[in-house]
C-alpha cells in the first residue's frame, strides 16, 4: 500500500482514479519520477503520456511507476491530462533506466532523448482539402473558364485546401466554393501529416553472389528463429554488405514488425537511400538533426503509433519511441561518431546491443574494419560473425603503395609528392577521377608570426585558430570562435607579418588547381558543403563524371560508390597517430582503409598512394600489407597489458569550471576522496588536453579496473561522498573513446 489509501496495479494494468498516486517522469536532468495524483474518470497506466503541472510550467512526462510515498497525498498536485497516444512499450522504459544506471546520467535525461519532441504528443493536426467529387453536373450549372481550371487542377494531383487549389487555377476562392456548393468538389478532412508509404518486403531484390547468399539466409533464419543475439557482417569495402541485411530487414517488415538503421553520418548517405528506395520501393523514415520540425514531429508520432516500419537516423534514433521493434542494425559499427560526447555521454553501438537484448531481438553490426572491441566479443563467442571476403560483381581490392616522405624530394611549398602527381596526371589522362585525402579542414592548422613566432589561439579554449582562406577568416573548431587574420602582430605590432603554416583541404586544392588547371575539382570538407542537400548535390556530381578530382576529409571515407574512381591520394597518412589516445592507431587505420575503399568499386582496378614519415608504423605496414587481423591482433596484446578495455574497464571524470583555481581545488579534493582499492586505479588529477574548452577550464581524471570490476556504483558513491560547489561541473564518461 501507498500513502493515500490506494494500491499501484501490476505491470500494465490500468489506475481506475484520481486517488491513485502516479510517479512521472519528466524530460529533465531529474533522478527521478516526481508524484502525482491520477486522473479522475481516466484509467493511467504505465508508459502512458500525460502532461502534469512542474512549477508554474506545465510539461509532458510519462508514467513511470506507482510514485514514492514520500511527499503525503492530499499536498500532491493532480496530472492535467493524458495525450492521445499509445503507451511507452515496457521495454523502452526499461532501456531508459538501463541507459541511465549505465551512463550514470539522471533517468529524466534519457528521457528527454526519448521524448524530444514534444509537439508530436499533441494529436496532428487536421486541415479541410478539396477533391472532386465524381457526381454528376447538376442541371442548369454554368460552366467558365476558370470553374473548368479549377476541376482540372484538382483532379491531377494530391486534394489541396481550397486557397491553394484556388492559386493553382488562377481564380478567387469564391470560384472552389461554387464548385463546393454545386456538389462537383467536396471538401473533406485530413491530416496535416502524411500517411508515410509502406516498404515492399516481397519486392524482388538484386542477384546476390554466393557468398552474399549464404550471410543473408543465415541473417533471415535468425529473423525467423527470434530472440536476441549479435552478428559482425563483417566484409571488405564494396563487398555488398548493405544488400545482405537489407534482406534481414524483409523478413523483419514480413514478421509485421518494426527495424532501425544507425548510420554514423545520415546527412550523408543519399547512395544508401537510393538503394533502400529501388530495393523497398519507398523511402524509410529519416531521423537526424537537419530535419525540420514538422519532419521530427510526424515521424516520432508515426513510429510511436508503429506506422514507420523502418528508421534510419543517426545515434539518437536508437531513443525512438518504437511500437514494436524486430530488429536492429549499426551500419560501420567502428565508427567514432557513434559516440556521444556531450549531455547524456554514450556509445550508441553499445546501448544499441543493450536495447537489442532487453527487447530480445537479433541486432546486426556491419563494417569492414570491425572495432577491436567487437573482434574480442566475437573471439570469446558472445558474438557470430558473417564474412564477405570479396568485392560484389568481380571488382578487385585496390593496390596500397607507401610513399616514404623521408627519402622524396618534395617540391618547394608542395605537400603532394612527385609519385603522387605523377599518378594523378595519369589518371585524369585517362578520364577517371582521383581523391585526394587530408583529414584536416581549412587552409592551414596554425597561423604565426614571422618576426616573432606569436601564434593566433582561441581565447576561449586550449587550441590554435584555423585559417579558412575562402572564408576569409581563422576560426576555432572547437567552440565555433571566427575572427580576420589581423593587420599587425599583437605581441611584436609588426605589420603583414602572418604565415600560414602546414596544409589543410583548401590548401590541398589550390596546389591541385595550380597543377590541373583544366581539371575540375572539387572540396568535400563539412564546413564547405551547407547541409544533406549540398552533400548530395557533391556526391552526384562525383556519381555522374561531373568532377575529376575531389580533395575532402573523413566526411568522404564513409560508404560512397564511385564507379570511375580510381585513385586515392593520401597527404598525410601519419596525422592521428600521434598524441595519447590509446585508440590513435586503430581509428587512423580504420579511417584510412575506408579511404582506400574509395578506389577501384567497379571494373576498373584501383590504386591507393600513403604519404607517410613512417612506412615501419604498424597501421601502415598493415594497410600496405592487407593485414587487418595482424595488426588487431598486435593492438589486442598491447591493450591488454594495459589493462585497457577491452579487456579492462576505463571511465573518466572531467571536472570543469569558468574560475581556473575552483577547478584546481575540486579536482583536487575529488583526487583526495579517490575510492581506495586494489583493483581500481585512479590516475590524476591532470589538465585535460583541452584544459580550456568553450570558455571552461577543464581538470581530468581516469578510472581503471580489471574486467571484473563495476565501475558506476564505485563512482556514483565516489561522487555522492564529494560534495562541490554549484558552479563546478563533473562529467562522467564511462567507457571514454576521446580524450580531449
Amino acid at each position: 500500500m501507498v500513502s493515500g489509501g490506494a494500491s499501484f496495479p501490476q505491470k500494465g494494468a490500468p489506475v481506475p482514479n484520481a486517488e491513485t498516486r502516479v510517479g512521472v517522469l519528466l524530460p529533465l536532468p531529474l533522478t527521478g519520477p516526481y508524484d502525482y495524483r491520477g486522473l479522475d474518470g481516466v484509467a493511467l497506466q504505465p508508459g502512458d503520456y500525460v502532461e502534469v503541472p512542474f512549477g508554474p510550467r506545465r510539461l509532458a512526462g510519462v508514467v513511470w511507476n506507482e510514485g514514492s510515498g514520500v511527499l503525503e497525498f492530499g499536498r500532491l498536485r493532480p496530472v492535467v491530462r493524458r495525450f492521445p497516444l499509445p503507451p511507452m512499450a515496457d521495454v523502452t522504459r526499461r532501456f531508459i533506466d538501463w541507459v541511465a544506471s549505465y551512463t550514470l546520467a539522471p533517468p529524466g535525461q534519457v528521457l528527454r532523448m526519448a521524448i524530444s519532441v514534444p509537439a508530436a504528443l499533441e494529436p496532428p493536426r487536421v486541415s479541410v482539402v478539396c477533391r472532386p467529387s465524381g457526381a454528376p453536373v447538376p442541371a442548369g450549372f454554368k460552366w467558365t473558364p476558370a470553374r473548368r481550371t479549377v476541376l482540372e487542377r484538382a483532379a491531377a494531383g494530391a486534394p489541396r485546401a481550397a486557397a491553394e487549389l484556388a492559386a493553382a487555377a488562377g481564380c478567387g476562392p469564391a470560384v472552389v466554393r461554387g464548385l463546393i456548393e454545386a456538389g462537383l468538389l467536396v471538401a473533406v478532412p485530413q491530416a496535416a501529416d502524411a500517411e508515410p508509404v509502406q516498404p515492399d518486403w516481397n519486392r524482388p531484390g538484386p542477384v546476390l553472389s554466393p557468398d552474399q547468399q549464404g550471410a543473408a539466409d543465415t541473417l533471415r533464419a535468425a529473423l525467423g528463429a527470434g530472440g536476441y543475439g549479435v552478428t559482425l557482417l563483417d566484409g571488405v569495402t564494396g563487398s555488398g554488405k548493405t544488400e545482405v541485411y537489407f534482406e534481414a530487414i524483409a523478413a523483419c517488415l514480413a514478421a509485421g514488425r518494426q527495424a532501425v538503421v544507425l548510420l554514423p553520418e545520415i546527412a550523408l548517405s543519399s547512395q544508401w537511400l537510393d538503394r533502400f528506395t529501388g530495393r523497398f520501393g519507398a523511402a524509410p523514415a529519416l531521423w537526424h538533426s537537419e530535419l525540420t520540425g514538422g519532419q521530427r514531429r510526424a515521424t516520432w508520432r508515426a513510429v510511436a503509433e508503429g506506422r514507420a516500419k523502418i528508421v534510419v537516423g543517426a545515434r539518437s534514433a536508437l531513443f525512438l519511441p518504437y511500437a514494436d521493434l524486430g530488429l536492429v542494425v549499426v551500419d560501420e559499427e567502428h565508427d567514432p561518431a557513434f559516440k556521444q560526447e556531450e549531455g547524456v555521454i554514450y556509445h550508441a553501438r553499445d546501448m544499441a546491443v543493450a536495447r537489442a537484448w532487453l527487447g530480445g531481438i537479433p541486432i546486426i553490426l556491419a563494417s569492414a574494419t570491425p572495432s577491436l572491441e567487437t573482434q574480442v566479443n566475437i573471439e570469446t563467442g558472445r558474438y557470430g560473425r558473417l564474412h564477405l571476403p570479396a568485392r560484389h560483381g568481380g571488382a578487385v581490392l585496390p593496390e596500397i603503395q607507401v610513399i616514404d616522405l623521408r627519402r622524396c624530394k618534395m617540391e618547394p611549398r608542395s605537400w603532394l609528392a612527385p609519385p603522387l602527381r605523377r599518378a594523378l596526371a595519369a589518371t585524369l589522362e585517362a578520364g577517371e577521377q582521383a581523391m585526394v585525402f587530408l583529414n584536416r579542414r581549412g587552409y592551414a592548422p596554425l597561423t604565426l608570426c614571422r618576426g616573432c613566432g606569436f601564434r593566433l589561439q582561441c581565447p576561449n579554449c586550449s587550441a590554435w585558430l584555423v585559417e579558412h582562406r575562402a572564408a576569409g577568416r581563422l576560426q576555432c573548431h572547437h567552440c565555433g570562435h571566427a575572427m580576420p587574420v589581423p593587420e599587425v602582430c599583437p605581441h611584436c605590432e609588426k605589420g603583414d607579418s602572418f604565415t600560414a603554416c602546414g596544409p589543410g583541404v583548401e590548401r590541398i586544392a589550390e596546389e591541385v588547381t595550380g597543377l590541373f588547371p583544366q581539371a575540375r575539382v572539387a572540396v568535400m570538407a563539412s564546413d564547405t558543403l551547407a547541409g544533406p542537400s549540398a552533400i548530395d548535390a557533391l556526391v552526384r556530381r562525383v556519381t555522374d563524371h561531373d568532377l575529376d578530382l575531389l580533395i575532402g576529409t573523413q566526411i568522404m571515407a564513409k560508404g560512397h560508390h564511385f564507379p570511375m574512381l580510381t585513385l586515392v591520394g593520401v597527404v598525410d597518412a601519419d596525422l592521428g597517430l600521434a598524441g595519447g589516445d590509446m585508440r590513435a592507431a586503430e581509428r587512423t587505420y580504420q579511417l584510412l582503409h575506408q579511404v582506400s575503399g574509395r578506389a577501384g568499386r567497379a571494373e576498373r582496378p584501383g590504386r591507393v598512394l600513403l604519404q607517410s614519415y613512417m612506412p615501419e608504423h604498424p597501421v601502415i605496414m598493415a594497410l600496405a600489407s592487407g593485414d587487418r587481423d595482424r595488426f588487431l591482433e598486435a593492438e589486442a596484446v598491447e591493450r591488454r597489458y594495459g589493462l585497457l578495455p577491452p579487456f579492462g574497464r576505463l571511465a573518466a571524470l572531467v571536472v570543469s569550471g569558468t574560475e581556473m583555481e575552483a577547478v584546481d581545488s575540486a579536482a583536487i579534493l575529488l583526487g583526495r576522496n579517490a575510492p581506495r582499492s586494489d583493483l581500481v586505479e585512479v590516475l590524476g588529477p591532470a589538465p585535460a588536453p583541452l584544459a580550456l574548452l568553450r570558455g571552461r577550464h577543464r581538470r581530468r581524471l581516469l578510472v581503471r579496473a580489471p574486467r571484473s570490476v563495476v565501475l558506476q556504483p564505485v563512482i556514483r558513491s565516489w561522487l555522492a561522498a564529494t560534495p562541490l560547489p554549484s558552479a563546478i561541473r563533473v562529467q562522467v564518461d564511462i567507457d571514454p573513446y576521446s580524450f580531449l
